[in-house]
């Protein structure tokens, strides 16, 4: 695929700088863009990088002031980060391209599917199942009974989709995700065994939700596990049974919510954050990296470790922590002096 200049303008609503009918096939960072490829400055670190740069266009901010000449074609824009990801989005596309049913899959004669399908190798569409319109479904996908699947939707190899799941409109998720597996919850008998809740909900998945590979969602005990819009969940992350993740948030890598807990719109959760069943996180809320989180938290608040606490009182109490053996030190030293008076 080649682009001209003013075609990647037009766009990223850019306003070109050189040569208006310079091309380009493919994509490059800045410190390493050749010919034909474009590149786009999104960090004051790396401007250097532009004055040697043999990439044929780069982009930048509309406000980036030249030191001397440069070689490539600039397109000026608002946000460089952002243009560049509406091209990274604009490439991927033209890679999704595949239709038709491959003839190793199967696909229930009671199952209903829109137009422009690709439904890949060794996949499974079970009674009940219906799937819209330009929909990608690759290799060794099972998606069980009652399942829907909204349009423009990627799902990669080796998903499975349990019973009455129903994902709205231009998600994807990635390999190896699972998705309504039952949660996890057990009664004990008058003997003390452990005896199976049986879980008789769904997950929802409403529109624009991406989900990273390796990840399970669990169905609700009653009602619904429901990711609402526009959530993105990155690998390796565990949504327990009868979760509500708020519009817009999201989840960084291993991060483990427990069951019952609702989570607001518009938060950040950091990597490897455990948040305990139950609980109410409101919207806009920040997590730091590794936080354990085991009370409510209200709109906006920015916490850190373990048991989470507001991120400035944590800085603080670090430094006491840090500074701990020395204080140790000096008490054992006072308490020797006063123990020999």
């Amino acid at each position: 695929m080649e682009l001209k200049a003013f075609e990647v303008a037009k766009l990223i609503d850019g306003v070109v700088e050189g040569d208006k009918n310079s091309s380009i096939n493919k994509l490059s960072k800045i410190e390493n863009g050749d010919n034909n490829s474009l590149s786009f400055l999104g960090n004051s670190k790396y401007n250097d990088f532009l004055y040697k740069s043999n990439a044929s266009i780069v982009i930048v901010d509309k406000s980036l002031e030249l030191k001397k000449d440069v070689k490539p074609t600039l397109i000026r824009v608002e946000d460089p980060n952002l243009a560049f990801s509406i091209l990274l989005e604009y490439f991927n596309n033209q890679h999704i391209t595949k239709t038709g049913i491959d003839s190793q899959s199967v696909i229930s004669s009671n199952a209903n599917y829109g137009d422009n399908l690709y439904f890949g190798k060794f996949s499974i569409a079970e009674d009940g199942a219906k799937i819209g319109n330009n929909v990608k479904i690759h290799p060794h996908v099972h998606i069980s009974q009652n399942v829907v699947i909204g349009d423009n939707c990627v799902i990669y190899p080796g998903v499975k989709i349990y019973r009455n799941t129903l994902i709205g409109n231009n998600c994807i998720i990635h390999s190896g995700t699972v998705i309504g597996s039952d949660g996890f919850g057990f009664n004990k008998d008058s003997k003390g065994n452990n005896l199976k809740v049986i879980h008789n909900g769904n997950v929802v998945i409403e529109d624009d939700v991406e989900i990273g590979s390796n990840c399970s969602i669990d169905r609700a005990t009653l009602g619904s596990t429901l990711i609402k819009s526009g959530v993105k969940i990155d690998n390796l992350v565990q949504v327990a049974h009868n979760v509500v993740i708020g519009n817009n948030t999201c989840l960084a890598a291993q991060v483990g919510v427990a069951g019952s807990t609702t989570i607001g719109n518009d938060c950040l959760i950091g990597g490897q954050v455990g948040i305990a069943g139950h609980l109410k996180i409101g919207d806009r809320v920040q997590m730091q990296a590794k936080s354990g989180v085991l009370k409510n938290i209200s709109d906006d608040s920015v916490i850190m470790g373990y048991p989470a606490i507001n991120y400035r009182d944590y800085n603080k109490s670090y430094v006491h922590f840090k500074n701990f053996p020395k204080i140790m030190n000096f008490i054992n030293k006072l308490m020797k002096k006063y123990n020999d008076q």
